[in-house]
């Protein structure tokens, strides 16, 4: 749904995404109709509920949705590669995506120590990521594992690539998939939710170093996430998502100053505001929460999958699906009544 005047080929454009999985009920749509773009040096937000589509889209980007219950039914990922070429990952084969995933397309995963192997040391795996695509040497890869423990700021790096990965704490087991994610300098790092199970602290400096990675790397990143608390710290924009489809895309400023869709709004007034002036004024007394469920996937509602928790919704909303409106210049929503917000 992306409307960003975006000048040139992006990084990845993705068009018309439809993912669904086979269920007894019959197929079920986890995406349907997702369109996004990240450029080269941009960060892009992903936003949305457990269970909106969030994950589901980046594991189709990495062609990683488990087969043969799950597949890319529709759409295209088109992806411009370090050599200028732009490839529809969708109709890749297993191969060549091979080359593709973890070479110039990373990933880092929520829980690091599901993603680790319990057995080796962090730098062997690490190693072994630069041998596989790079067709380098073991001291090769050895060497430029222990480089990037050092770039992701692990002190004394040389020694903790002897670690094991339950010997380190969370925010350095993530620190570690970060140095494993860039070790072959990906042009696209994709991030699903990497400090949601990490203390506020540690977060704080997991975001001020992907920051600083992507200045001096000049990656793009898809940042998939919850917290509009880090969406407002680290994107440039935002894609919001519910039941499957993006909603809402807007630069992070504009979202946050005239978010232009109901689930928005009511995502941004459900965050915590700690100043008592501030919640006096806005006659916030308690934390406001959004009524409802998600939308189930196994049985959508005609119109606006929203519209069942949306206190403006009309007849109109439960017949048919709203078009994608254009708010302003880089502002799009999906929504009968943005102008009424």
């Amino acid at each position: 749904m992306t409307e960003a005047d975006c000048t040139g080929t992006p990084l990845l454009d993705v068009r018309g995404l439809v993912t669904e999985f086979r269920t007894e009920a019959g197929p079920v749509r986890a995406v349907n109709g997702v369109d996004l773009r990240v450029e080269a040096g941009q960060t892009v937000a992903l936003v949305g509920e457990s269970g909106s589509g969030k994950s589901v889209t980046s594991l189709s980007v990495m062609r990683l949705v488990r087969s043969p219950g799950g597949r890319i039914a529709a759409g295209e990922i088109l992806f411009r590669g370090r050599d200028g070429r732009v490839r529809d990952l969708a109709r890749l084969d297993q191969t060549a995506m091979s080359d593709v995933r973890g070479n110039e397309i990373s990933m880092i995963f929520q829980e690091p120590m599901t993603s680790l192997n319990p057995v080796h040391s962090v730098g062997r795996q690490i190693a072994e990521v630069v041998r596989l695509h790079r067709g380098v040497g073991a001291r090769a890869a050895w060497s430029r594992a222990v480089e990037m423990l050092s770039l992701v700021e692990i002190p004394d790096a040389r020694r903790r690539a002897e670690s094991y990965p339950h010997q380190l704490s969370g925010g350095m087991r993530q620190r570690v998939m970060i140095a494993m994610a860039l070790a072959c300098d990906p042009a696209l790092l994709i991030a699903d939710e990497p400090t949601t199970a990490l203390d506020v602290t540690i977060q704080a400096q997991i975001l001020d170093l992907m920051r600083r990675l992507q200045r001096e790397l000049g990656m793009g990143i898809l940042f998939i996430t919850h917290n509009l608390g880090v969406v407002a710290e680290i994107a440039d924009r935002v894609e919001v998502m519910y039941a499957g489809r993006v909603v809402e895309s807007a630069d992070v400023d504009g979202l946050f100053d005239a978010p232009s869709h109901p689930y928005t709004r009511g995502l941004l007034a459900s965050l915590p505001v700690i100043d008592h002036a501030v919640r006096a004024s806005a006659g916030r007394s308690r934390l406001k929460a959004i009524p409802g469920q998600v939308a189930d996937p196994r049985h959508p509602p005609p119109g606006c999958a929203f519209a069942p928790r949306c206190d403006l919704a009309v007849a109109a909303c439960g017949s048919a699906m709203p078009p994608v409106e254009r708010v302003a210049d880089s502002h799009a929503s999906r929504c009968l009544r943005w102008r009424e917000l």
